[in-house]
């Protein structure tokens, strides 16, 4: 193969960069979104923001990269894979937040999934109360697709979530905040099902559903369905042919990993 067949065949397949912290159990996070990515046939590249200290137990600590080492990866990244589509998920300061909005400014990107990681499901605090002003300032308005869980979509908008309405009123309010979509993911609702919905700005877009697993290995769910969101967007499809596809893939690895115990 000559070099510039290899370039013709590198630039034509997809890749992502996903921006996030370091899961060392290998569950959640960079790892969880690299494991993801490649699953879909998509080409993963990474910029590390933080390294948790956790386990199938819970986060024990985090070390937040500094903000400038964030940057240079992130540059690093888009100046020689030049990705279209970018991932974020846990960012812990608002000086990171800063780093990575300056960084993506100076690229073209067609898709931006924002997973607003918050809170662990351990209790975690993931961002802190000043980092979460700075990312509904500076990072939200710069996203194709939002990806809430309940709770975060309740703390974005400032809304209780106690119905569907509140739902409804609390994701058309995230929509309007980004200019872009919204999915809401549903897995914190109890019931038989679990639906997750997309929004715009004008409100609710598709509903999207799949039968409750019974199970507790649930751990790096909603970094694997950003991911899989991100990765799908960079092969072509639309927010909606994505969002269901992400919902079909997080809903079989629930469903083939529920009776797996450590």
């Amino acid at each position: 193969m000559t070099t510039t067949d290899r370039q013709k065949k590198i630039s034509y397949w997809p890749t992502a960069l996903t921006i996030a912290g370091s899961d060392c159990s290998g569950g959640a996070g960079i790892q969880a979104d690299i494991k993801t990515m490649s699953a879909l046939g998509v080409y993963a590249a990474s910029a590390i923001t933080a390294i948790t200290i956790q386990n199938t137990t819970g986060v024990k600590g985090v070390a937040a990269v500094a903000p400038d080492v964030v940057e240079k990866q992130i540059r690093a990244v888009m100046e020689d894979i030049c990705p279209k589509t970018v991932k974020t998920g846990m960012v812990n300061d608002a000086s990171t937040i800063g780093a990575i909005v300056r960084a993506l400014d100076d690229y073209h990107l067609q898709h931006l999934v924002v997973d607003p990681v918050m809170v662990s499901t351990s209790g975690c605090a993931l961002m802190n109360k000043e980092a979460i002003h700075v990312f509904k300032r500076l990072l939200m308005p710069k996203a194709t697709l939002l990806t809430p869980n309940i709770p975060e979509a309740e703390v974005l908008p400032g809304i209780s979530i106690t119905d569907d309405r509140s739902l409804l009123q609390a994701g058309t309010a995230i929509a309007r905040l980004t200019g872009g979509h919204v999915l809401v993911k549903g897995g914190h609702a109890k019931g038989c099902t679990k639906t997750d919905r997309l929004f715009d700005a004008r409100g609710l877009v598709t509903e999207i559903s799949h039968r409750t697993v019974d199970t507790n290995n649930t751990h790096g769910t909603g970094c694997t369905m950003s991911s899989a969101l991100a990765a799908l967007l960079a092969k072509g499809l639309t927010l909606e042919e994505a969002a269901r596809g992400a919902k079909r893939f997080i809903e079989q690895a629930i469903r083939s990993g529920a009776g797996y115990e450590i």
